[in-house]
C-alpha cells in the first residue's frame, strides 16, 4: 500500500511503481480529486494510466457522482464508509471479488 499526502505525490508513486487500484479522496490540499484522476487518465498504460479508481469522498449527491465518473473514476464511495464495503470495493475494482457472489 502506499499513501500519499497530495495529489502531486500520488502521481509521482503512480508512475514509479504501478498500483493495482487508487483510492483518492476528491478535497485534498493542492488540486484535487478530479485534476489527480484527468491526470492519471493522460498517462500510457504503462505508467498507470488504466489503473482502476476510486473516489472516496464526502461528496455524496448524485451529481458529485457522475462528475467523478466523468472525471476517470470507475466508482464513487460516500464517506463514511464501512471498512468491509471499501474493501469490496478496492477488491471487484481489482478484479479479485468473490466469483460465488451473485451480480
Amino acid at each position: 500500500m502506499t499513501v500519499a499526502a497530495n495529489g502531486g505525490v500520488a502521481l509521482q508513486a503512480l508512475e514509479r511503481a504501478p498500483f493495482d487500484v487508487l483510492v483518492s479522496d476528491i478535497a485534498m490540499p493542492g488540486g484535487d480529486g478530479y485534476d489527480l484522476i484527468r491526470k492519471v487518465r493522460a498517462l500510457d498504460a504503462e505508467r498507470g494510466g488504466s489503473v482502476p479508481a476510486l473516489a472516496l469522498t464526502a461528496y455524496a449527491r448524485s451529481q458529485d457522482r457522475a462528475e467523478a465518473i466523468a472525471a476517470g473514476y470507475q466508482q464513487h464511495a460516500a464517506k463514511p464508509i464501512e471498512p468491509a464495503d471499501l474493501a469490496a470495493a478496492v477488491a471487484a475494482l481489482a478484479g479479485r471479488a468473490e466469483r460465488s457472489r451473485p451480480p
